[in-house]
């Protein structure tokens, strides 16, 4: 059996991959596959901009809002449930577009994820620690002593990464470039095209902005006001979707309507930033739109 085409779709929130993959599945007759993991929620459908009903009516959409927001899941977690919806989409002879913005989930389809044991908090804590009370230029040459791929890849300002690099390596006595060097890709190469959309900031900006506005009108604020009546564990990955808390403060009286506006469209500008900066680090090769 011929494998279908499956494209790669990635790119920052507001970027217009959902209107870009929504075209060329009515055009090719595709299926569209989510790779958003805040877009797995069914009761946020408002505030991670997931594809309307009438959206999901034109072409075949599959792994949207599909879960809970009292559950939580991983990038394993994930990959479990799409590899075997590929092949389902394959035997039928679709065409695939796996669209979203969270970088890890195309990183396990084209690079693999190391089985990576949990790091004590202890270990996370040191790390942070180290980074905040030496600054980020002595905390890369120690960084440079365990781990000197992973210290040269990794971007200037980047804490996240370098402290969890450090981490790893201090809690398992393995660096997390050695970790990752026995990875595999979940899709053979060959097999798929891939395409990050990157529009320039301030348009990009300007998107985040405007849908923070749209998403105020459109049921955002009742979406929260679920969330919160339900009295979930601020630890899932649901009550920490961008939105969630700026919105949350403005119906506990801590800010008024336009300062919740405000913030949430400074989150959502960061969030897209940092999206931005994960897909050049990590997709470099990758080609742009």
């Amino acid at each position: 059996m011929t494998r279908p085409s499956i494209t790669l779709i990635a790119g920052p929130t507001a970027s217009g991959k959902s209107r870009l993959a929504l075209e060329r599945a009515r055009a090719t007759g595709a299926a569209i596959v989510n790779a958003d993991s805040q877009q797995l929620y069914a009761d946020l459908r408002v505030l991670t901009a997931r594809p309307s009903a009438d959206e999901e009516r034109q072409a075949p959409h599959h792994l949207y809002g599909m879960v809970d927001a009292a559950e939580a899941w991983s990038v394993g977690r994930w990959t479990r449930a799409v590899l075997p919806l590929i092949d389902e989409l394959a035997s039928q002879g679709h065409p695939i577009l796996i669209v979203g913005g969270t970088g890890l989930y195309f990183t396990s389809l084209t690079k693999g994820l190391a089985d990576i044991p949990d790091v004590p908090v202890e270990a996370r804590e040191e790390a942070m620690a180290l980074y905040d009370t030496e600054g980020e230029a002595a905390f890369r040459l120690r960084l440079a002593t365990f781990d000197p791929p992973a210290e040269a890849a990794i971007e200037s300002g980047d804490r996240q990464r370098l402290t969890r690099a450090f981490a790893v390596a201090r809690a398992t006595g393995r660096s997390l470039s050695d970790w990752r060097a026995g990875t595999s890709p979940l899709l053979k190469p060959g097999t798929h095209d891939r395409l990050v959309l990157e529009p320039e900031r301030e348009t990009l900006y300007a998107n985040c902005d405007a849908r923070v506005l749209t998403m105020m009108q459109d049921g955002a604020v009742d979406e929260v006001r679920a969330l919160i009546a339900r009295d979930l564990d601020p630890a899932l990955p649901a009550m920490k979707a961008v939105g969630v808390r700026e919105i949350a403060a403005w119906l506990a009286g801590k800010a008024t309507r336009a300062e919740a506006v405000d913030t949430l469209q400074q989150a959502t500008r960061n969030y897209a930033k940092r999206q931005l900066t994960w897909f050049r680090n990590q997709c470099r090769e990758w080609p742009r739109a």
